[in-house]
């Protein structure tokens, strides 16, 4: 990381009112989310230019144009990554702001709706998932994790199908959860299961999930799968639709996941796959509203100084983002995505370590924190300051955890 010697960023007429159209230009696409932050830039923008612009008049007192750069990354943090990359045009230290370490420590202590009123649903398990993983399953929460809640499972998941399950992730506060022959939806708030019909194929030799998501545009809370099929016959992409409560089949070509990270943001399922041509490895991008596909290279893979042992997807402030694990360096590192199916978009956004320890990121939580596997704790690591902090929680072999929110509403009720 580069450091900023000048505390003011000089800007000239030309530039502000550049920034004055990009601005306005987001004004009239961005969302409400982001609206007042971008309204007082543009006036901020505007009332420059004004006192900017070329006149006959003498001009009187030590006017400046400079403005402090604490006031300009406050206020570019607030952005979207895609907006903050469009300005970077403008000057030259707006270009390197992801070099800055001032800029990265405001961008990522911003606090994203998706860590309010959350906390972590950890699932683990002495080996692989088996018959014990039904008792261990918590709610952790507290500013430091200190609560833990255990989860009492519903009287259906008593019956023999369940002698093995898991919790694969949680969408608006409802769990998918799959046991040994079923895959069910629950939402622990108000006790409401529901069994998902298996999918009813002559060829079929087993599947393979990719994501579980919300689609806006529908209403619907969807599953996408891969399905294998024998000898003979093709393999296929089949997506699951709970208001329907069917299955349908897909006339779609996708890479197939690599590992078992998947992350579903605003409607798009991301998986981890590799590239048809090359086998690299890629993002994979399904939107469950349109039902199209993008796939995203990860071309710093190949900028690497060291060869990796695995490569992780997960969710940093709203974000795509991929963790770079190195186990003999006791370092990581970490990438988010500006642009589905660019793969120019990409920030690299830390280089973590060498560390005093091996510590394997598990999952990223809010304002630049990560829980990670410290030898047999799990610890929280804070990614501005580099303190380790264990939480009291033993890290078993197998371990899973992921964000939920309490939901009070039936399936298919969305609070907007």
């Amino acid at each position: 990381m580069m450091s900023f010697h000048s505390s003011r960023t000089f800007l000239t007429h030309n530039s502000y009112l550049l920034i004055a159209a990009f601005i306005h230009h987001e004004l009239c696409r961005t969302s409400q989310f982001h609206y007042y932050t971008l309204f007082i830039f543009h006036l901020h923008c505007t009332l420059t230019v004004r006192q900017m612009a070329p006149t006959n008049e003498k001009k009187v007192g030590n006017g400046s144009n400079y403005v402090h750069d604490e006031i300009v990354f406050y206020i570019l943090s607030k952005l979207p990554l895609k907006s903050i990359k469009r300005f970077s045009c403008a000057c030259k230290s707006w270009s390197r702001l992801f070099e800055n370490p001032n800029f990265i420590k405001m961008f990522i202590s911003n606090s994203h709706p998706l860590y309010h009123d959350a906390c972590l649903n950890l699932s683990q398990s002495p080996e692989f998932p088996n018959s014990h993983v039904l008792n261990n399953f918590y709610l952790l929460s507290g500013d430091k994790f200190q609560n833990k809640l255990k989860l009492k499972f519903p009287p259906q998941f008593l019956d023999p199908q369940f002698s093995i399950i898991q919790i694969l992730d949680c969408v608006n506060g409802i769990l998918r959860i799959i046991g040994k022959t079923v895959v069910v939806f629950w939402n622990p708030a108000t006790e409401e299961v529901k069994v998902i019909p298996p999918s009813q194929h002559e060829f079929s030799s087993g599947t393979m999930d990719h994501g579980f998501g919300y689609d806006h545009v529908r209403d619907d809370y969807k599953l996408i799968q891969y399905v294998d099929v024998v000898e003979g016959h093709d393999p296929f992409w089949e997506i699951y639709s709970l208001k329907n409560d069917s299955w349908r089949k897909m006339d779609i070509d996708m890479p197939i996941r690599v590992n078992f990270d998947n992350v579903c943001l605003n409607g798009i399922c991301h998986w981890l796959g590799e590239a048809n041509d090359s086998y690299d490895i890629v993002v994979v991008s399904f939107h469950l509203g349109n039902e199209v596909c993008f796939v995203t290279p990860l071309p710093f893979l190949e900028d690497m100084d060291y060869d990796f042992d695995n490569v992780n997807l997960q969710v940093l402030n709203g974000l795509v983002a991929v963790i770079v694990n190195h186990i003999e360096t006791k370092s990581f590192h970490i990438s988010i995505l500006g642009e589905i199916g660019v793969g120019e978009s990409w920030v690299r956004l830390f280089d973590i370590g060498p560390l005093s320890c091996i510590m394997r990121p598990i999952i990223v939580w809010n304002k630049g924190n990560i829980i990670v596997r410290k030898d047999d704790q799990l610890a929280c690591f804070d990614l501005t300051t580099g303190v380790i902090e264990e939480i009291g929680v033993k890290a078993e072999p197998f371990c899973h955890i992921f964000i939920y929110k309490k939901n009070l509403l039936p399936f298919g009720v969305i609070d907007n």
